[in-house]
């Protein structure tokens, strides 16, 4: 029998690492190859990795949360004759320790000429005075400011497993904890839940938080009288070739906005922070927002200016679908250029949305309702609805940005301009 070391791969998109979001496995459990072990997350989607091999699990690198690095140890597997009884977890969590003949797959130290890349490959030099610990557990406890080496390791040759270090911990913070009365009022209540922010959720709020505080964003909100294009969107939804992919106004919308770009590229761009470098693009591959049971997703339209308005309605649907499923793969989530975004009937009068970083723009549509109004000089009930729209002040000046609007709501509000070609 033999230990086999399951490295994290890398998982595309310039990925260095991971979270984990789920294990599907627990130690000791027999799997086979291909089977699902554990659902890992990156900054683009939630992807299911599979089992590469056939045998026993006898560690795991981390907990859900815990950020793996691309090429180190996520999980390892014992093979052989003897896999179906060894490497299972006590009533502890602790693990057996494999066997003398298990092949070790470890890390040779920073600089070695010895060590090996790839799952599979041993390390002919080990480091045995090297702490051993998974890298999950060595950010826990720089980030807790632990000493490793001052942690005794319950596991194979003297491992620090997740257990130690939480055992470390707990008496850490029993020696510090305040009297109850100091204690946080929130961990005193009764009838609450803590919720711990990983996966997709985690993603978002570290996305939402760098581009509020890296953009300085320019806000513009427009009122847009949508009462023809309704009547145009109803008109062809009674049309037999619009059965398959009904009209909503997002296609409308999303043709406009592609309209209104060829006059201003600098909306259609995205911001290189790195090389201080505005990228902007001849084709809208429009992000479209989309609700889904993990957060805010934004699966890609590519090529938007291309499409008509029934191949538009079907790939908004489309990739709208695959991203709430988590069916949608990592290049449909990935290089929008604009993002749109609509909560349709919770849309409200007017929203702040923040820009979808690297982008340079994101135009919010909120809800259409009947509002009196006065049209060709009288009053009259239209239907009426806002466009809230955010900008990336450092290069898209606030006149720009009201002009871009100005124009999709001239096209809106004359649906036939849209098109029309210039």
């Amino acid at each position: 029998m033999s230990r086999y070391a399951f490295q994290l791969p890398d998982l595309g998109e310039g990925t260095v690492s991971a979270e984990i979001v789920n294990w599907l496995v627990k130690p000791g459990d027999q799997v086979h190859e291909g089977q699902p072990i554990a659902e890992m997350s990156t900054e683009k989607a939630v992807v299911e990795l599979p089992s590469p091999v056939t045998g026993t699990v006898i560690s795991l690198a981390g907990q859900p949360g815990d950020a793996i690095a691309v090429g180190a140890e996520l999980i390892a597997f014992e093979q052989g004759a003897a896999a179906s009884t060894a490497g299972a977890a006590d009533s502890t969590g602790q693990q057996a320790a494999p066997s003398a003949a298990a092949t070790v797959r470890a890390a040779a130290p920073a600089g070695s000429s010895h060590a090996k890349s790839g799952n599979g490959h041993d390390v002919s030099a080990i480091d045995t005075t090297r702490v051993r610990a998974s890298p999950a557990t060595r950010r826990r406890a720089r980030e807790a400011g632990v000493d490793l080496a001052q942690v005794a390791g319950t596991g194979p040759r003297g491992r620090i497993q997740p257990d130690d270090l939480n055992q470390l911990l707990a008496v850490r913070s029993e020696a510090r904890s305040p009297a109850p009365a100091e204690r946080s009022v929130l961990r005193n209540v009764p009838d609450t839940e803590e919720v711990k922010v990983i996966g997709v959720r985690r993603v978002i709020a570290q996305r939402m938080s760098a581009a509020k505080r890296s953009i300085p964003h320019f806000s513009y909100v427009e009122e847009v009288d949508v009462t023809e294009l309704e009547a145009l969107r109803v008109h062809l939804n009674r049309d037999p070739r619009f059965e398959q992919s009904r009209l909503t106004l997002l296609p409308f919308i999303v043709k406009a906005v592609a309209r209104a770009l060829e006059r201003f590229p600098q909306c259609n761009a995205l911001y290189d922070d790195a090389r201080e470098t505005i990228v902007r693009y001849r084709a809208m591959h429009a992000g479209i927002a989309t609700q889904t049971k993990d957060g805010l997703k934004v699966p890609v339209v590519r090529n938007a200016q291309t499409l008509s308005l029934q191949e538009l309605a079907a790939e908004i649907r489309r990739v709208s679908e695959a991203a709430r499923t988590n069916r949608a793969r990592r290049e449909e989530l990935t290089g929008s250029t604009i993002t749109i975004t609509s909560l349709g009937k919770l849309g409200g009068i007017a929203s702040t949305p923040v820009i979808n970083a690297p982008e340079m723009a994101i135009i919010g549509v909120n809800r259409m309702s009947e509002r009196p109004v006065v049209h060709h000089g009288a009053i009259a009930v239209r239907q009426i609805m806002n466009l809230s729209s955010s900008f990336d002040h450092r290069f898209v000046d606030g006149f720009d940005a009201a002009a871009m609007i100005q124009v999709v709501k001239e096209l809106l509000e004359h649906p036939a301009t849209i098109f029309i070609t210039p």
